[in-house]
């Protein structure tokens, strides 16, 4: 069993998270799981962490990873461990 996991850092937070949501919005059918981390403990922090486990064809997670890193202050990297 393979297991697709991506890790998304956002910088500029607040201000990026809409297009983001946005991006994954559109890939949302091989998304299976998401988790959002950020820092809270004196305020909001202005760089946040997803993880993702994704599913599907890996043709469509590429082209996640491509849309999410043409962004500006955003990076995603793909994990494949088998």
């Amino acid at each position: 069993m393979s297991c697709d996991i991506m890790v998304v850092k956002i910088g500029d937070r607040r201000q990026r998270s809409p297009e983001v949501q946005e991006v994954l919005s559109r890939f949302g059918c091989c998304i299976k799981v998401r988790l959002g981390l950020h820092e809270t403990e004196n305020a909001c922090a202005e760089e946040g962490v997803l993880v993702l486990q994704l599913t599907g064809e890996k043709k469509e997670m590429l082209a996640l990873e491509k849309a999410l890193n043409e962004m500006e202050n955003v990076k995603a990297k793909m994990v494949m461990l088998d």
